[in-house]
């Protein structure tokens, strides 16, 4: 169909969200506007979907939701999988619509919908999954992304966001069915009064927060003075429980985040691993004056954190050193208590620092590396269990901000997360150290590393086009050297046996301990460039990674 034939169909058919005709008719004669809606279907892949919300078959609404979860449901009743879905949603705009949308859709094939009664974090969903003894998963959230977004996450029965194969089947019977006509749907309040929709019971919840609990090193804190902010999204009841449980009571909510709000008016791009979103909670801090400040994403599966900076400040941590600094403290706490296990298992990801290799080899720990995404290092977590050594694994952790210590879900858990932070920085208290000494300590012990991240953004019809030709340009044609060093390999993850599945990535490892892995985002329009130092001391760590930046733009910038 063009793009006007389309258009003029949702005109006609769209009319259940009112907010989509209307936006129909405000673009109705911008022609670009137009086919940007209506050029491709919304991307389906293991990250499930993710898009602006809005009308059209490229955007997040109720008619792409159902088309999704049509075939999911088509998926399940033919794969043998249990006939039951767990769903959860976050604080976005529209997501409680969405998540009973998806809940309509599988009552009408046949397939009980477990749905949390409110908002509740990725992770768990991610329990309630195998609690329940579902066949999938639905989490409708865009996890870190701006308010315009919102995204539809699908996990498989493991309790992992879904394999490449199982996303596969899921695209090839979304191919098949029509958003309007091929999709079957029950009425919400009939099918909650038959039993083919229920509330996902508290304890549930209950049972996933225990389980978080019970994967405490056990260290005191209840001297642990602590700001939070779930940035107006879905972590606060887990965490809040959580903490309660754990005995820190000094505990300070940012007012202005604390509640849920898909708009996030203090915070437009609510992710942790940033400064604005966390400067709410840096601005308390210089009231309150806790021991750490501590922020969730909106779902609740990414964690950041500030620590006093010795100077009447607080400085960021970030994702690479919060995650050096857990697995640190894991691993000396489960030595010290005696409960390290035989043969132990770390996993981080190709485009995390560096610098676990030799934290983990100190402790006599197998440092293991997954293409980016937690799904792997979930999937890793699998394949121990499958061969009968769950206990192996100890901690996981990616540089974007997420990290989970046990198995109790196979996606990474800011609530965990929180755990582990306040325990590590109350057990440092107790040694007169902030997390920052401990981590200026190990910087010495180790290494300066340092990572940086630069990023092109591809928006509308022709950045993909644009950003597949890039990635194109440098597989032809690598560069000999970048920021002043020497190019000295080049990995190509997608055309080499790198052990890994094929990837569309490209490292470039260059002399003096740097890299620059190149690969284009899962979730976002976007081209991602990873950069690694390690240099003799923070200012020359800081100056050799300064350098690669500069030098990297050319190669972003690239036609």
């Amino acid at each position: 169909m063009t793009y006007e034939t389309q258009l003029a169909l949702w005109l006609d058919r769209a009319g259940e969200d009112p907010d989509l005709t209307a936006e129909l008719r405000e673009v109705r004669h911008d022609e670009k506007a137009v086919s940007d809606r209506f050029y491709r279907h919304l991307a389906f892949g293991t990250g499930g979907l993710r898009g602006v919300i809005g009308a059209g078959t490229n955007r997040m609404n109720i008619y792409t939701v159902r088309r999704a979860t049509q075939a999911l449901a088509d998926y399940l009743n033919a794969s043998g999988l249990p006939r039951a879905v767990a769903i959860a949603h976050d604080s976005r705009i529209k997501g409680d619509l969405f998540a009973r949308e998806a809940a309509r859709v599988l009552a009408a094939n046949g397939i009980t919908a477990w749905l949390y009664p409110r908002l509740e974090p990725t992770p768990a969903l991610s329990w309630a999954v195998r609690y329940l003894e579902c066949g999938a998963g639905i989490c409708v959230t865009a996890s870190h992304n701006p308010a315009r977004y919102n995204g539809y996450k699908v996990y498989g029965a493991d309790g992992c966001q879904i394999t490449p194969e199982a996303a596969e089947k899921v695209l090839s019977f979304m191919e098949r069915t029509d958003c309007f006509d091929g999709v079957k749907l029950a009425d919400f309040d009939e099918s909650l009064a038959a039993g083919d929709i229920r509330c996902i019971p508290d304890g549930c919840l209950d049972a996933f927060v225990d389980a978080v609990l019970a994967l405490r090193p056990g260290n005191d804190v209840s001297r642990l003075k602590l700001v939070y902010t779930p940035l107006n999204g879905s972590g606060l009841e887990c965490v809040r429980k959580l903490l309660e449980k754990m005995g820190v009571t000094a505990l300070t909510v940012v007012p202005s985040q604390e509640h849920p709000d898909g708009r996030f008016p203090t915070c437009p791009y609510p992710n942790p691993e940033i400064r604005e979103a966390m400067e709410e909670g840096l601005r308390l801090c210089d009231a309150v004056r806790p021991d750490l400040l501590i922020g969730t994403d909106p779902d609740c599966d990414r964690m950041g954190a500030a620590v006093p900076d010795g100077k009447g400040g607080y400085r960021l941590i970030t994702g690479n050193e919060m995650g050096v600094l857990l697995l640190d403290y894991l691993c000396r706490t489960r030595i010290a208590r005696g409960t390290m296990p035989e043969n132990p298992v770390a996993v981080t990801t190709i485009v995390s620092t560096d610098m676990a290799t030799p934290v983990a080899a100190a402790y006599g720990v197998e440092l293991r590396r997954t293409l980016t995404g937690f799904k792997y290092i979930g999937e890793q977590i699998g394949l121990l269990e499958s061969g009968g050594h769950r206990e192996r694994y100890i901690f996981g952790f990616e540089e974007s901000y997420g990290y989970l210590s046990g198995a109790h879900v196979r996606d990474k858990d800011a609530v965990n997360a929180v755990m582990l932070a306040c325990e590590c920085a109350a057990w440092y208290a107790g040694q007169g150290m902030t997390l920052l000494d401990a981590m200026n300590a190990l910087y010495e012990k180790f290494g300066f590393y340092r990572n940086g991240l630069v990023s092109r953004a591809f928006e509308g019809q022709d950045g993909m086009e644009a950003m597949n030709g890039l990635m194109a340009s440098l597989r032809v044609s690598p560069p000999a050297e970048i920021g002043g060093r020497k190019v000295t390999g080049v990995v190509d993850y997608l055309g080499e046996d790198t052990g890994l599945i094929p990837s569309d990535v490209l490292e470039f490892r260059l002399e003096e301990e740097g890299k620059v892995i190149v690969r284009p985002s899962g979730t976002e329009p976007k081209l991602k460039l990873y950069l690694s130092v390690r240099g003799g001391s923070e200012e020359d760590a800081l100056s050799r990674l300064e350098q690669l930046e500069k030098g990297i733009r050319p190669l972003v910038e690239r036609p």
